[in-house]
């Protein structure tokens, strides 16, 4: 049991939480963006992150730190929160983004974490290896052990109040992901990335990414704080927000502003061809395209404070989203914004049985946006409860209002992409939903499983469906034993 994290609200995966971070004194509201200070070259000062943007916790790079001498002696002298000047909590990473770069790395896991100990980190992380994606299954096994190994020597090392990330690697192998996550909650440690992922996002795999969080998933605990290495793009916050993720760190803003890029929730715009700001953050209320332009030697540092500012201004739509229970129809709107993205939460629905453990059973109502909503947790459930149903010898099941006059023991409502349930149910959750008059195939095809569910769990019952002109493939998923009559034909 981790008594450092309490989930406070769910919707889909995603949870609102609380990580205390002892040696920082602070707790942490989750999910929460993290963003990379760069000890060598700062693009905003750490004390206006907290400020300004509301950061309660930042990352930077020990191994830069440690090897870089007039900086070592004066954080070691100082302390890392006094020299970055900031007092929230404060993430250091290893150096094993340096030992994916380059190969090779001069500290070991004991030697980085009491360095890291000594210069005040609040989190810490151990020299894990980042196995890239599409490696051979040998590469990835082989090195996930030697980052297993390194779960044990931070286990083993005197660390005090300082919280320990676990890293879970495994590369593109789901399993491996799963074998993972389950070793690293077998551990002490305090913290979960699911690592290397940069590649993947740089490469737009986001359902590369979700099967990869979801794998993690399936072997950490529920109390599990999960950190999404490298994700910062406000794109795809949702996403891994409904996968499960808590945490975030960015570079992006930094590094995307300096090659003159300029974030939105839809994807990434450039400045030069910009002639509008769509946004109506500071920087974008004050100024025009043009004008940063114009201005190259502040472009980059104002375009850096606009991508902090919509990357934040995600994070608490999303929260918001979550409260509402609305987060899978945030997640919905993000996938229309690129085809990688719709890739990603069709992924995420393929796990919709495992998303449905955590949905929460009652919130606002349902609004039917996509074909995609057709899978979402919350219909799978509605069909798994339909044999809790008291079902009659013989049921009319229909689109239309019931009948003045009929010759069936009940008539029950039909809605796609529900499926049928009784008439008295009608304002409960989630069937008060919000559904376009014109239905599409997925949502009569959803619909059509419900009535296969019904007549499986209740063979007895002689069941008759009326729909509304339903597409051919929706009408093949209802059992041949079913009575069924097209109300369009019946009202010509």
């Amino acid at each position: 049991m981790r008594d450092h994290f309490e989930i406070r609200d769910h919707d889909a995966a995603g949870r609102i939480g609380r990580l205390a971070v002892p040696r920082a004194g602070v707790t942490v509201e989750t999910p929460a963006l993290l963003p990379v200070v760069n000890p060598n070259v700062v693009t905003i000062e750490p004390s206006r992150l907290r400020e300004e943007f509301g950061a309660e916790m930042l990352i930077t790079n020990s191994y830069i730190i440690h090897s870089t001498d007039r900086i070592r002696d004066r954080v070691l002298e100082e302390g890392l929160h006094e020299f970055l000047g900031f007092d929230g909590a404060i993430m250091t990473d290893s150096g094993s983004f340096q030992l994916a770069e380059y190969g090779d790395i001069d500290v070991t896991t004991a030697e980085i974490l009491s360095f890291q100990r000594r210069i005040g980190s609040d989190v810490a992380t151990p020299v894990d290896v980042p196995t890239p994606p599409d490696v051979d299954r040998e590469r990835a096994e082989r090195e996930l052990s030697t980052t297993q190994r390194a779960l044990a020597d931070a286990e083993a090392a005197d660390t005090g109040e300082m919280l320990i990330n676990a890293p879970v690697q495994g590369s593109t192998f789901p399993d491996l992901r799963e074998q993972a996550g389950r070793h690293a909650a077998d551990t002490d440690l305090d913290v979960f990335p699911v690592g290397a992922m940069v590649p993947m996002m740089n490469a737009y795999r986001y359902a590369d990414v979700v099967e990869a969080v979801m794998g993690a998933k399936r072997g950490l605990d529920p109390d599990c704080p999960v950190h999404l290495f490298g994700a910062g793009h406000p794109m795809m916050l949702a996403l891994a927000v409904a996968a499960g993720c808590d945490l975030f760190d960015s570079a992006a803003y930094a590094l995307m502003a300096r090659d003159g890029r300029y974030l939105t929730v839809s994807g990434t715009e450039h400045l030069e061809e910009m002639a509008y700001f769509p946004c109506s953050c500071p920087v974008c209320a004050d100024h025009t395209p043009a004008e940063l332009r114009d201005r190259p030697d502040d472009a980059e540092r104002l375009l850096a404070e606009h991508n902090l500012h919509v990357t934040f201004e995600e994070l608490r739509r999303i929260k918001a989203a979550i409260r509402d229970g609305r987060l899978l129809e945030l997640v919905d709107r993000r996938a229309r914004g690129h085809p990688a993205m719709l890739d990603g939460y069709r992924a995420l629905l393929d796990h919709a049985e495992r998303l449905e453990r955590t949905d929460p059973v009652s919130k606002d109502t349902f609004f039917y946006t996509s074909h995609e909503s057709a899978r979402r947790p919350e219909v799978d459930r509605h069909h798994d409860r339909l044999s809790r149903l008291a079902v009659p010898g013989r049921l009319l099941v229909t689109e239309s209002k019931a009948p003045s006059t009929h010759d069936y023991d009940a008539v029950w409502r039909l809605k796609p992409p529900f499926g049928p349930f009784p008439r008295a149910l009608s304002e409960t959750y989630p069937l008060t939903a919000e559904v376009p008059d014109r239905t599409d195939a997925a949502a009569q095809a959803a619909a059509a499983e419900g009535v296969r569910r019904l007549v499986e769990a209740n063979p007895d019952t002689a069941v008759t469906v009326g729909h509304d002109d339903w597409a051919t493939a929706a009408l093949d998923r209802i059992p041949d034993e079913v009575d069924v009559e097209n109300l369009a034909e019946l009202g010509r």
